[in-house]
C-alpha cells in the first residue's frame, strides 16, 4: 500500500505555517486556474475537449479551473502545449497580493510584508468579458467592429460620469 506524505508545514516565528489549508484553495491556484479557464474559453474550447486532449474528465478540468486542484508542473506543460501558450501566461496579471499568498512567503522566508488577500475574481476572466471579445472580433466589417468599439466606450464613460 503507498505511503500517504504528511503535509508541507513551513517554519515561522510565531509556530509552524501549513503549505495550505484543508479545503481552501489558495488564491495562486485560483489564478492559474482561472487564467487557464480563459483561454479555454478565449479558444471556443469546452472543458470536455481539453479534458480529452489532456486525458481528464471534464470534471478534473472544472476542479483545475477553480483553484480546488492544483496544477503540477507537468500538467501546466501539458496545458501550455493544448492551449498554445508560455507556461507564464498563467502567471500573468496575478495581483501583488495573491502573489504574496505564497506559503513560503506567508512563513516570512522573503522580507516583504505578505498582505491579506480577500480575493476579487478579476472581471477580464469573466465568462461575459471573454464571450463579448470573442463576438467583438467575429464581426467582419472594420468599420462597424470600430462603431461597436467607440459605443461601448462611450457608454462606459457615460456611466463613469454619473
Amino acid at each position: 500500500m503507498p505511503r500517504r506524505s504528511k503535509p508541507v508545514v513551513y517554519d515561522a516565528p510565531d509556530g509552524p505555517i501549513p503549505a495550505g489549508r484543508p479545503g481552501v484553495p489558495n488564491p495562486i491556484d485560483i489564478h492559474v486556474g482561472s487564467r487557464m479557464r480563459m483561454r479555454r474559453i478565449m479558444l471556443g474550447m469546452s472543458q470536455q475537449k481539453l479534458g480529452e486532449a489532456l486525458g481528464l474528465t471534464f470534471q478534473q478540468v472544472q476542479k483545475y479551473e477553480r483553484g480546488t486542484n492544483r496544477v503540477g508542473a507537468s500538467r501546466l506543460w501539458d496545458l501550455s502545449n493544448v492551449l498554445d501558450v508560455p507556461i507564464t501566461f498563467f502567471f500573468e496579471d496575478m495581483p501583488t497580493d495573491v502573489a504574496g499568498n505564497s506559503p513560503r512567503l506567508r512563513a516570512g522566508l522573503s522580507e516583504e510584508p505578505v498582505p491579506e488577500v480577500d480575493f476579487e475574481p478579476d472581471p477580464m476572466a469573466k465568462r461575459e468579458t471573454l464571450e463579448l471579445a470573442r463576438a467583438y472580433y467575429k464581426i467582419k466589417d472594420p468599420m462597424v467592429r470600430k462603431r461597436v468599439f467607440d459605443l461601448v466606450k462611450a457608454q462606459a464613460k457615460v456611466d463613469a460620469d454619473k
